[in-house]
């Protein structure tokens, strides 16, 4: 009787150095494509506008001023509910403080489509009351609908 005599296989060498080569070049590339957009905590219907842009990543984001359909402000990053002296407080403190640091002074409105207009009118008239040049109102692509 033969036996056989079996040679043992050597498992297969994974070579961990370019797994990991390619794992982060991988990570990479995700975090080079992907962008990080900043979501309202409000859902409003902006306005169309045939010649808006698209906000960037930019440095500093402009001080936001949140009026929606029941012409309610929010004001900030983390859309505060404010009555209309503690909004004019407010931007005040702020754009004194941008000013005293020789930051330039930026202002958005995020408004609804059917937010009443005079609340509007009002956040402009601040801004000029409080010489702000930059006054930008957020609106969505016409074209993309």
């Amino acid at each position: 009787m033969r036996f056989h005599v079996r040679k043992r296989r050597t498992a297969p060498a994974v070579i961990i150095v370019a797994l990991i080569d390619v794992l982060v070049v991988l990570l990479i590339f995700l975090m080079v494509t992907t962008t990080f957009r900043q979501q309202p905590a409000l859902k409003l219907t902006l306005p169309d506008s045939s010649q808006s842009q698209k906000s960037g990543a930019e440095e500093r984001p402009p001080l936001t001023v949140n009026v929606d359909e029941k012409g309610l402000f929010r004001y900030g990053p983390n859309a505060e509910a404010v009555t209309p002296d503690q909004l004019r407080g407010r931007l005040t403190a702020e754009v004194e403080r941008l000013r005293r640091a020789n930051e330039e002074v930026r202002l958005a409105v995020r408004a609804d489509k059917n937010a009443p207009w005079f609340r509007i009118v009002f956040v402009m008239d601040l801004a000029r009351e409080l010489n702000v040049k930059a006054l930008s109102a957020f609106t969505k692509d016409a074209a993309k609908q």
